[in-house]
């Protein structure tokens, strides 16, 4: 019976731990490369037109990252056809060259900020689409192909007032 009670517990403590999630989905990519010609995309059902959220991006990267940066174009397409489009840059580095984010194996995940506070204001499908938009000093031309990604995800968190 303790058990039980033991079992019980530690799955509402689990589920309650993340009782803020609206939208978490990771996909893998294929041989740790992000490729400049496949955007990653994220279908995000959208019921709720009235709480407050804050949206991520997710990254995990493994030692062949070999930039201290990442820039990325996100855009997010509503049900409507209206589109938001959004150049960001973010920091992979410390001033040391290690590498930020959690994790204590070769792979370190990074929740990046994207959106505060955004109220959706339609409801139905929005599609998130991000793409890297990276490029070696000194060229103009974006890489084809980005080593050392190997999971991109999409994250909407309620804000609680």
């Amino acid at each position: 019976m303790r058990n039980i009670f033991l079992i019980v517990f530690l799955g509402i403590a689990i589920i309650s731990c993340d009782s803020n999630r609206v939208f978490d989905e990771y996909k893998s990519l294929d041989n740790d490369i992000w490729l400049k010609k496949k955007p990653v995309s994220f279908n995000v059902q959208v019921d709720d037109t009235i709480t407050t959220n804050n949206l991520f991006i997710n990254l995990r990267n493994n030692k062949e990252y070999e930039f201290s940066n990442l820039f990325i174009i996100a855009q997010i397409n509503f049900p409507d056809g209206f589109r938001v489009i959004d150049t960001l840059e973010y920091e992979m580095t410390d001033k040391e060259g290690n590498f930020l984010g959690t994790g204590y194996t070769d792979i370190k995940e990074n929740k990046l900020f994207y959106k505060e506070n955004v109220r959706f204001n339609q409801q139905g499908q929005y599609t998130i689409k991000v793409e890297q938009a990276m490029r070696k000093i000194g060229n103009i031309q974006a890489l084809d192909s980005l080593r050392g990604v190997t999971d991109l995800g999409f994250r909407i968190e309620a804000i609680n007032h």
